[in-house]
């Protein structure tokens, strides 16, 4: 029974302790982007990509899982999408000979939604992407 006691007033307590506003106030927002960046992606993306990320071995690389869409370099997946890619690509071993074609034309909203989608769909979880972000690296790539 102690135990019982126990559990609860730990649960009553760490309640007040964690910081559940600020989740609460990210959360519409990161929704609209998840929401926004779906767009897009079903736009641009999916053709070679695949509705699950899987893309097409050989010619065009997964999404899902892969390491540079889960890591940091964030101005290299704002690069690829603004410039697109000739050259045959390597990505976690294996390698990828399709071109990308380039979207200069995507605002910095819209490239910040889909790398937003892309970065947390199927089993990626990273950080979002913001238009701040883009916008900042897209001087850097002229």
């Amino acid at each position: 029974m102690k135990f019982v006691y126990s559990v609860i007033i730990l649960m009553i307590t760490t309640a007040f302790i964690l910081p559940e506003n600020k989740t609460v106030a990210l959360q519409p927002s990161i929704k609209a982007s998840l929401e926004r960046g779906k767009t897009v992606y079903l736009q641009r993306c999916m053709a070679c990509h695949q509705m699950d990320g899987g893309g097409v071995p050989r010619l065009n690389p997964p999404l899902d899982g892969a390491s540079k869409v889960k890591g940091n370099d964030k101005l290299y997946l704002v690069r690829v999408i603004i410039k697109g890619m000739t050259e045959r690509v390597e990505l976690d071993g294996e390698y990828y000979d399709n071109n990308m074609s380039a979207n200069p034309d995507l605002t910095d909203t819209q490239i910040a939604d889909v790398l937003t989608y892309i970065r947390n769909n199927w089993r990626n979880k990273a950080s979002a992407v913001t238009a701040a972000e883009v916008k900042a690296a897209r001087v850097k790539i002229k």
